[in-house]
């Protein structure tokens, strides 16, 4: 199964405050063990709200909202997308992760195509595969 988890935002993280080298030297070796094992798909940090939009749905309209957003314990700092064989390994491994100071870190099972039933037709799968295999081209 895949996971996401997904960091939540701090003061600091909103305030574009930079994490320390040691701090990036203990999240490279996490990272690097998560590598290693065959775990990590993907992960990034993301920049502060400051720096984002968002796009609000309202029928047909479209109102765009710049940043930066209040909420910041709604906010997200940056994300890992973990290849696991359940939550509890993934709850495992996110327990050696060098984080400190009331971090909180959210854990969400990401849909697979067998989630969706039938209504995920033989055509749709398809189509859902060329995209992927699109964009992988791409990277």
């Amino acid at each position: 199964m895949r996971v996401m988890v997904i960091v939540k935002a701090s003061k600091e993280s909103e305030a574009g405050q930079m994490p320390s080298q040691q701090v990036l030297t203990d999240m490279g070796k996490f990272n690097e063990q998560l590598a290693n094992a065959g775990v990590m798909v993907a992960g990034e940090g993301l920049h502060p709200t400051s720096r984002g939009k968002r796009v609000r749905f309202s029928g047909a309209e479209r109102t765009v909202i710049d940043g930066p957003f209040a909420e910041t314990k709604e906010l997200i700092a940056g994300y890992w997308v973990w290849r696991v064989k359940s939550i509890d390994e993934a709850v495992e491994w996110l327990k050696r992760a060098p984080f400190d100071g009331g971090t909180e870190i959210e854990i969400r099972p990401i849909f697979e195509a067998e989630d969706f039933g039938k209504e995920f037709t033989p055509e749709l799968r398809a189509q859902e595969e060329r995209v992927r295999e699109q964009a992988a081209r791409q990277r």
